[in-house]
């Protein structure tokens, strides 16, 4: 089954499933190196993806605090929850509108006739 994968660039950032993954395991964990962790990624560079979307973005994604007694965490804000559902908003239209060309085209692939 073919499956579409949806970036989006703009100036000085790219957005797509992997940066959206990241900010749902975010949200579902509280935590920027669990997400990096579930993703098989470094915290470093988990924490680098977030920085770079909190640069980009007129508000930032995710808010965090630094570790201690109670430990740290971070959140993903009111624009985070925003850029999820706007991305995957923007998934399912290309797909609904691109549905009839991607199954032409999975008919052309070898082997599936």
């Amino acid at each position: 089954m073919p499956r579409l994968f949806l970036r989006i660039f703009f100036d000085g950032l790219m957005l797509g499933p992997g940066k959206v993954e990241l900010l749902e395991r975010i949200r579902a964990s509280g935590s920027i190196a669990a997400a990096g962790r579930q993703m098989g990624m470094s915290y470093r560079r988990a924490w680098s993806l977030v920085e770079e979307m909190n640069a980009a973005f007129a508000d930032p994604v995710v808010t965090s605090t630094r570790g201690g007694p109670g430990g740290g965490g971070a959140e993903v804000t009111a624009t985070g929850e925003a850029v999820i559902a706007h991305y995957h908003a923007a998934h399912a239209a290309a797909l609904k509108a691109g549905a009839a060309d991607i199954a032409a085209l999975a008919d052309m692939v070898s082997g599936r006739r």
